[in-house]
């Protein structure tokens, strides 16, 4: 039997002037059919208008975490992806 992992990851865009829904509404669509549950995802400014997406999911444990942020880094004007937590929640 395997649990769930709480997940969150930071997903940084290339510029201010990148539409963070549109990439939003993608790690959601990619997340979900990876097998993710999806929970929250909130801005948050990082400095001179840069903001990034805080992506907040749940994840099956014994799926590869780091297949996943690859594919969230492939996502069009995304500069970088790091996950920030990780936790058992069941």
């Amino acid at each position: 039997m395997t649990g769930i992992a709480g997940i969150k990851i930071k997903i940084m865009p290339t510029s201010p002037e990148v539409n963070l829904k549109e990439i939003e509404d993608k790690a959601k669509e990619i997340v979900g059919g990876e097998g993710g549950f999806n929970r929250q995802y909130e801005i948050e400014p990082i400095a001179f208008g840069l903001k990034a997406i805080i992506a907040f999911f749940e994840w099956p444990e014994e799926k590869e975490i780091e297949y996943l942020e690859e594919k969230l880094g492939n996502i069009e004007n995304v500069q970088s992806v790091q996950t920030i937590d990780m936790r058992k929640i069941a």
